[in-house]
Parts: C-alpha cells; structure tokens; sequence
C-alpha cells in the first residue's frame, strides 16, 4: 500500500491511497498524515488497517493533483522544529569509490586508507548484525528540521555560497515519535538528499556544512517492510531533455548496513525520541552525478524514481540568496 499526502480544494492537507497511476482514494477523515498517524496510535491498530478502514468512496484524479501543484511530502509536522531530517553515508556498497574519490586516492596498506574507507570497511565487517542491531556504528549527520524540506515538484534552494548542488537519490525511513517514546515506522519513500559536494571534497571535516541543504521526498509512502533490492533511476533534465542519467541500487542486499542497524543508532539518543517528533531519515547512496564530474546548473530538474514507490520525485534546482555576512547584535 501506498499513501499520498495533498492539498484538498480548501487548501487543507489531506491522505490518499494510490490505487493506481491515475487514481487516488481519499480517506474520509480529513486529516493531515500527522493527524491520522497520531489518531491510529490512539486506536492501537496497524497504519494499513486504519488507512483501508477509513478509505472513502470518492475518487481523484492523481494527474490533476500533480499538474496543479498539490502534492505534499508524505508526511510533515504541525511545528517544522519537531520534524528532524537527518542521514547515513557509506552505507551502500560500491558508494565507498565515489565518496573515497573526492578525499583521497586508495592506496594498499591500512595505514593508507582514508578515513572514509575504513568507515566503509568497518560497515562492511559489522554494519549487519545477526540480532539486527547492536553492530558498528555509521556515518551520521543532520540535514535540517521540517522546513528544510521541499515538496514534490517543489524547487530546491541552493544558496548562494554554495560551491555546487547535487542531488543524492536515496531512500528514506519516516517514523513517528509515540506518547511512551518509541519509534514508530511509518514506511519508506524516495528522496533526494541534496547536497554540496564540492565543500565536502575540501576537506571531509566539512560534510557537516556540505549538508545543511534543502531536500526532498515522496510523493508516496510506502507502507510495510522495505524490499531488500530496490531499483532506481537518477535523471536529470535542462530545457526538458535529459542531460544526465544512471540507475541506482538501494535495499539491504545492496547496503553494508542493515535498516535496524542504522535505525538503532539512531534512535539511541534520547533526545530523538521525544513523543510526538517525526523523523525523516536518509539511508545513503552509492550514485551521484558529481562522480561522473557532472555540474547541475540553476533550473536543472532532478527526477528519481524507483520499483514500488510509484511516481517519480522531481525538483527543480534555484538559486537561493545570501546567507553570508549576517552578524549577531547586541541586546
């Protein structure tokens, strides 16, 4: 099953199933996903139970929510500063090579391994526990709170400081915070974890900067277990002709990490388990078009797409205006 989240006639965010390409079945319940999720915690009943208990009779069409703009990411938060977006790298196998390459040439000998490598080397000898959780620990880094999310078909904001933007088609793990502080999965989505590479290649103590971008998500969430291969397609296009474009691999069959591990350390600091926080979480990638030494340039759009996650994600690339300069005064 996959949901949809829109803006109803009235401007009010609303749920749909997919029922296919075309078609989409509002709930009756006009309530936002945060609404509904939090009213199924209440209920003590699954996501896929509630949604199909509470689907309406009504029809509408998926082209003309698409067409005007309606579309929402799956899922946001009433307050955008309890909705935390965050993410993994070296996550991916064969994502080692592309990241590696804007550090340091691999050389034979431990000792001349970056430190990118022996994160990625260590994922590899303990990133899939048997337990499922409790192994080696991963890349991790913050991306922004709710409002550094843009929608479907929504422009991405590079800001003017920025060395480059390019996109990191991913797939993202969307959990709910309940009342006893526990995580709760929602599902999984498509996204585009949008990121300056060009500050990262500097120096890999800037991946904490290189981050803080806007990103993407959706349109559908997918409901249930994520399949263990995932086939995707990374495109980018200028003036409506594709200029650049690869396949992608994601699933745990194609991860040095298993999704529990990952969603283990992330969920063992307290202060991401507070009751009621959304969270967005990227799992990573092994396909970037920078590796291919390719620049998106202002009004490029990114389109990414995969198996089972229904329409494709596209964004458009803008230019953003100064961040630079601003200085605190006094009180």
């Amino acid at each position: 099953m996959n949901l949809v989240q829109f803006l109803d006639d009235g401007g009010e965010a609303r749920v749909a199933r997919v029922v296919n390409d075309t078609t989409l079945a509002p709930l009756a319940l006009a309530m936002s996903m945060y609404e509904f999720v939090q009213d199924v915690l209440k209920q003590g009943v699954s996501l896929p139970d509630a949604a199909q208990a509470a689907e309406g009779t009504a029809r509408i069409s998926y082209d003309d929510l698409w067409s005007e703009g309606r579309l929402m990411p799956p899922i946001m938060h009433p307050d955008p500063a309890h909705l935390l977006v965050t993410g993994t790298g070296l996550t991916h196998l064969g994502s080692a090579d592309a990241r590696d390459a804007m550090h340091a040439k691999l050389s034979a000998g431990d000792d001349a391994l970056t430190d990118s490598m022996k994160m990625f080397r260590m994922g590899l000898e303990g990133g899939k526990p048997q337990s499922g959780e409790g192994g080696v620990q991963p890349e991790w880094f913050y991306k922004g709170d709710g409002a550094s999310i843009a929608p479907p078909g929504g422009d991405l904001i590079s800001p003017d400081f920025a060395l480059d933007g390019g996109e990191e088609p991913e797939i993202a793990g969307i959990y709910v915070i309940d009342a006893t502080g526990r995580p709760r999965r929602l599902g999984f989505c498509v996204g585009n974890e949008f990121s300056d590479h060009k500050t990262e290649r500097i120096n890999y103590l800037y991946l904490a900067h290189s981050k803080l971008r806007p990103c993407s998500m959706g349109p559908e969430l997918r409901i249930g277990e994520l399949p263990g291969t995932v086939l995707g397609r990374s495109r980018i296009l200028r003036d409506g002709q594709t200029i650049w474009e690869k396949p992608f691999l994601s699933g745990e069959d194609n991860m040095s990490h298993s999704v529990r591990n990952l969603e283990a350390h992330h969920f063992k600091y307290a202060a991401f388990r507070r009751p009621g926080d959304v969270h967005v979480h990227f799992f990573g990638t092994a396909t970037l078009s920078f590796s291919d030494s390719f620049e998106a340039q202002t009004g490029d759009v990114f389109e990414i797409s995969a198996e089972g996650f229904g329409r494709p994600l596209r964004n458009r690339i803008v230019q953003g205006s100064t961040g630079t300069g601003i200085q605190p005064l006094p009180l």
